[in-house]
């Protein structure tokens, strides 16, 4: 049989393939004359000695000859990737800068779900099974007929749970297989229990009612939109989109709901279940790969009605999306900053634009962008002034660390101390934020003052004592504290700096011996398990004082928890990170909107070295709205975002000298034109980071400015060696 790679002459077309591999173009392949393809097919073809799974992404771009065409191999069973989505893929790479293969991986993450779905190995009762059931002979063992007895009701059973239900071991049955009385049979995947629309919600208050019948309107109306639901912290913006949701799923089309962490998704999931008599399909990093195949193929093929997911979600293969949720828009985890660069909040307003859909970002905080696109009239805003019910937001202190006298190697000022002493003493439950994971971010040597650093990155080591090793959060370096210092030999020399989680658990233990404590960290809580077990327990008040990072700032109803401390306010204001100011007033914000959720009203504690501070100023007045008028005005005047344009520029390499030689060479190259600005080369905050040397670029510009077009013609004109990585990084988030 002659080599199908062999037939290239004899094929009548040809297609372009884009595969999900760093690739800027599709490659073009043969068709035979009787095989049909069209764009969004899924195919299997050759690649030099090894076939890859790609899509079909147009006719083909005709430069290379016919003879010289390998062809598919054969089209995969699995449902096309529509037009939405690819016109989305190539939007993406067109915005980032990234190959549009590199996006396409994205959508093709579980290559096994291109496969059709596996069903489940199960046993039934054969026919000489049934004649030996039948007859009252001593043929049978007891335990074989135990088995024969558990299948007479003609349920088929996997193997485990028939050997279970028979109390006998896996060899009973199989050697029943063998004997021809039990049979093998697939059975079909379980069918999935769907979200129903018709299940009956809570009452809503008034105003939650208007906003649901808004969204509920827009949702019905169908077409691209973007709505801002704004509302306070306990105000009920959940079950206001739960309504929206609700009306998508009348209409027969799927929902994306977004979320920026999974710890944020355990109430969220209870909350839905209970709204909706059935709980949505999972989409993060935790999933397993049978979960995340299944989830995969039940979106392509629509019966998944409902996903909620982190940023990735976005990319899955919808076969009819009517409606795209982000809640807590303004988080940072919605920008992704390895391989693709992007926002998942921007690109989902993207997808829903393509898509002709309507889009909801939800919020406590709006972040300036979407503040200033409400008031440009890109967006539509629906508000929530007031907390749900007999709730009412909490009352927020200052505490000024200049006038507090701390302990000896203690970080709560006696203020707190009290408050914290006060909430216990009445049975109420208190939490203490802190966003520094583990028990020090800095260990230092008494003797000589050497500071363990990360062999790889230019980052301390932060210790985690309950683990009992030193980690790098940058690149994933773990090691056991050396018993000598590096530098200077000397032994039992090293002294924890500053606090993390673990070690205010120390003190608060110390302060407070009888209290029930728990801390609540990405680093504590090793998956979606754990963070459920967790929210039980607070829930259920097995938890007196709460120690968390972030991911317990955002999110979470504990209606027993009516105290907040933040044991330093001021841990985000520095650095030159240009939203630092917007960033730490949505976080304490957001921490302080867990406090006082329910009929016992909230306290909150700042502790600052900054009272004076603009965002201190405007937690405790609560006037965000004038905090954000006044960021506005600052960076119009500075000509950045939203009112101007930022991309950065990323090189690393594997030595410092091919770093700069290549900085270098873009610096001479480096765009100068009206409009825009290039600053740099300098080295990156993390000069090293995975071992790799990094320097920066900042390009500034107006917002008319073609930015991609202008950093195409840059990246056009430098060769760059093969062991130098260039890196885009359109309006940046991170300026590490």
């Amino acid at each position: 049989m002659p080599d199908r790679h062999a037939r290239c002459a004899a094929a009548s077309a040809r297609v372009g393939v884009l595969l999900p591999l760093p690739l800027a173009s599709a490659y073009d392949y043969a068709t035979d004359d009787d095989a049909a393809f069209a764009p969004g097919d899924f195919v299997r073809v050759p690649l030099g000695t090894r076939t890859i799974d790609g899509v079909v992404w147009n006719a083909g771009s005709g430069d290379v000859a016919s003879e010289k065409l390998k062809s598919v191999l054969h089209r995969l069973p699995a449902p096309p990737l529509k037009e939405e989505l690819r016109r989305l893929i190539d939007w993406v790479a067109q915005y980032t800068l990234a190959p549009p293969g590199a996006v396409l991986r994205m959508a093709m993450s579980v290559p096994a779900a291109l496969e059709p779905p596996r069903g489940i190995a199960a046993l039934t009762l054969g026919e000489a099974g049934r004649a030996a059931l039948a007859t009252s002979g001593d043929s049978l063992s007891a335990a074989r007929r135990r088995v024969l007895a558990v299948l007479a009701d003609g349920v088929p059973l996997p193997l485990s749970e028939l050997a279970r239900q028979a109390a006998c071991g896996t060899g009973v049955v199989r050697a029943l297989v063998a004997a021809g009385m039990v049979e093998p049979v697939t059975l079909p995947p379980p069918a999935r229990p769907e979200p129903d629309w018709r299940h009956p919600g809570p009452d809503l208050s008034p105003a939650q009612q208007d906003a649901a019948a808004d969204l509920v309107g827009i949702v019905r109306k169908g077409g691209f939109g973007v709505t801002l639901l704004d509302g306070v912290t306990g105000s009920g913006k959940t079950e206001v989109y739960f309504a929206a949701i609700a009306a998508a799923l009348e209409r027969g089309r799927q929902v994306l709901v977004l979320l920026p962490e999974i710890a944020l998704s355990q109430q969220w999931l209870t909350r839905f279940a209970k709204r909706f008599g059935a709980p949505p399909v999972e989409w993060h990093s935790d999933l397993g790969e049978p979960a995340r195949r299944a989830a995969w193929r039940a979106v392509a093929d629509g019966s998944a009605t409902v996903v909620v997911g982190a940023r990735s979600a976005l990319f899955l293969p919808f076969a009819d999306l009517g409606l795209i949720v982000v809640d807590e828009e303004q988080d940072a985890s919605f920008k992704q900053e390895d391989g693709v660069i992007y926002h998942a909040r921007d690109m989902g307003v993207v997808r829903a634009s393509i898509a002709g859909v309507p889009i909801i970002l939800v919020s406590a905080t709006p972040s300036l962008e979407t503040v200033v696109n409400v008031r440009q009239g890109r967006y539509r805003r629906l508000h929530l002034p007031a907390r749900h019910g007999a709730a009412v937001l909490p009352q927020i202190e200052v505490i000024d660390m200049r006038r507090q006298r701390l302990e000896r190697r203690r970080f709560l000022a006696p203020d707190l101390v009290a408050a914290l002493e006060r909430a216990l003493a009445a049975g109420e439950q208190a939490m203490l934020f802190l966003n520094r994971r583990g028990y020090a971010p800095l260990t230092l040597c008494r003797a000589c003052g050497h500071r363990l650093q990360c062999p790889h990155c230019t980052a301390w080591l932060v210790e985690h004592r309950f683990l009992g090793m030193l980690q790098c959060h940058h690149c994933g370096h773990a090691e056991r504290l050396p018993p000598l210092c590096p530098a200077c030999g000397q032994s039992g020399s090293f002294a924890p700096c500053g606090p993390g989680v673990e070690r205010l658990s120390e003190e608060v233990i110390a302060r407070f011996p009888a209290a029930r404590l728990a801390i609540m960290a990405s680093d504590t809580l090793t998956g979606p398990r754990a963070v459920a077990d967790l929210i039980q327990a607070i829930d259920e008040h097995r938890v007196d004082v709460l120690i968390g990072t972030q991911v317990a700032a955002k999110g979470h109803h504990f209606p027993l928890l009516t105290m907040v401390g933040v044991v330093d306010a001021d841990l985000g204001l520095t650095g030159g990170d240009l939203r630092a100011a917007e960033r730490t007033f949505q976080l304490l914000h957001q921490v302080a909107g867990r406090a006082g959720r329910a009929e016992k009203p909230g306290m909150v504690y700042l502790q600052t070295y900054m009272p004076e501070h603009p965002v201190m100023r405007a937690l405790v007045s609560d006037e965000r709205d004038r905090f954000l008028a006044a960021e506005a005005e600052t960076r119009e005047e500075q000509g950045l975002p939203p009112f101007g344009r930022l991309a950065a520029l990323i090189l690393s390499a594997p030595d410092d000298e091919s770093a700069d030689f290549t900085a270098r060479a873009f610096s001479r190259a480096a765009p100068h034109m009206p409009g825009v600005e290039t600053l740099g080369p300098a080295p990156a905050p993390l000069a090293i980071l995975r071992a790799r040397h990094r320097r920066r670029f900042l390009v500034k510009a107006k917002r008319g400015v073609n930015l991609q077009a202008v950093l195409r013609e840059w990246l056009a004109k430098v060769k760059v060696p093969t062991t130098v990585r260039v890196q885009v990084d359109i309006d940046p988030y991170s300026f590490l």
